[in-house]
């Protein structure tokens, strides 16, 4: 570091004394301050569900712990439901607009081919000019890969409030008749507020990738290197009579769920080593939730006390980027989530991609 002082400076306290400020936002840690959600109105329960596939097997559905999900009608986007969760949060935190740095709205499905949506959304929540906006593109993992990248943008360069606003309408790419996937997949916008304050922080992370596995999670028609051909929308069925084509969302479900098993416990004592932390010491763990079976098996597979482990699905089903800031909502609402408590984030999924992080509310 000293290489980067102005050559008037010998210590690191002559550096600090030409900005006093400098100290202060370099050791002024962020944490999560406030966080909230917001779902489309049309909701599609079990019952819709069971009416429109009577064959389905229903005690083997509902495993997955979703009871009703909403779903985003055509006129709706998913920034619009990002906007909704932004202008909610601000309400409910009292939040002074002219003291939002940052923007980062994390999804895979912007506005336009450009500009990035978070610019739009800049100009729609009336943020000011000097506040930077930024889209961020991932998945399941996308929420704590966000958190990492505001973390260092405010500590480096002094920010004092950042939005992280995510969404996902996905339900829009599932095939009418993948009966799996539409059961399990639910569309909604969150929005999460991060300041630096001298209680609470965020981090370490660990991060992982594998990407040769890339496939097992995609649509893979409609962008640059698979443009819509006739061919997109031929269907075809899997051995559970679930339909879908390259033109629709595609999920290998047993796949998935083998590569979580093998990866989230790993990364669960990774970012515990990393944090010089013991299990015990975590207060709340709050997952990704793609389906409560799944979840209950890394719990179980970890020997998670049921009472630490969140699940929140029942009202929401599976929302992708939106489902840790959902269920972090949640838990503040009902008390589970209180200040001065350890939490342990973690998402995985589409990519394969996975990511952890410990924040300190």
């Amino acid at each position: 570091m000293a290489n980067c002082w102005p050559k008037s400076c010998d210590s690191i306290e002559q550096f600090i004394l030409l900005d006093p400020t400098l100290f202060l936002h370099l050791s002024m840690p962020v944490t999560i301050c406030g966080a909230s959600y917001h779902q489309p109105k049309k909701i599609y329960s079990n019952q819709d569900f069971f009416k429109e596939f009577p064959e389905s097997i229903g005690a083997s559905l509902e495993k997955t712990g979703v009871v009703s999900r909403a779903v985003a009608d055509k006129s709706e986007v998913s920034s619009d439901l990002a906007l909704a969760a932004a202008e909610k949060l601000i309400e409910q935190e009292n939040i002074d607009r002219s003291r939002i740095g940052l923007l980062v709205y994390c999804s895979a499905d912007f506005d336009y081919y450009t500009p990035a949506t978070a610019c739009v959304l800049h100009g729609k929540l009336d943020l000011p000019s000097s506040c930077g906006a930024m889209d961020l593109t991932l998945g399941c993992s996308a929420y704590i890969y966000a958190l990492s990248a505001i973390k260092g943008m405010m500590e480096t360069n002094g920010i004092e409030n950042a939005l992280l606003l995510t969404a996902s309408t996905l339900t829009r790419l599932i095939h009418p008749k993948d009966r799996s996937n539409r059961f399990l997949f639910g569309d909604a916008g969150s929005a999460t507020l991060i300041s630096n304050k001298q209680e609470g922080s965020i981090g370490p992370f660990v991060f992982g990738t594998d990407g040769k596995g890339f496939e097992k999670i995609m649509v893979r028609d409609g962008y640059l290197r698979h443009p819509y051909t006739n061919a997109s929308w031929i269907d075809r069925k899997d051995e559970f009579g679930n339909v879908t084509n390259d033109g629709s969302f595609f999920m290998d479900g047993l796949n998935v769920f083998l590569f979580s098993v093998r990866v989230v416990p790993k990364m669960i004592a990774e970012v515990l080593a990393k944090a010089s932390m013991k299990q015990d010491e975590i207060d709340l763990f709050i997952f990704h939730q793609p389906n409560v079976f799944l979840n209950e098996t890394l719990r179980k597979k970890m020997n998670i006390p049921e009472e630490k482990f969140v699940h929140c699905m029942d009202k929401f089903g599976n929302t992708v980027q939106a489902t840790i800031p959902i269920a972090i909502s949640e838990s503040i609402r009902n008390g589970r989530l209180k200040p001065g408590m350890n939490v342990l984030l973690a998402g995985f999924g589409v990519g394969l991609s996975w990511a952890a992080t410990i924040v300190r509310f």
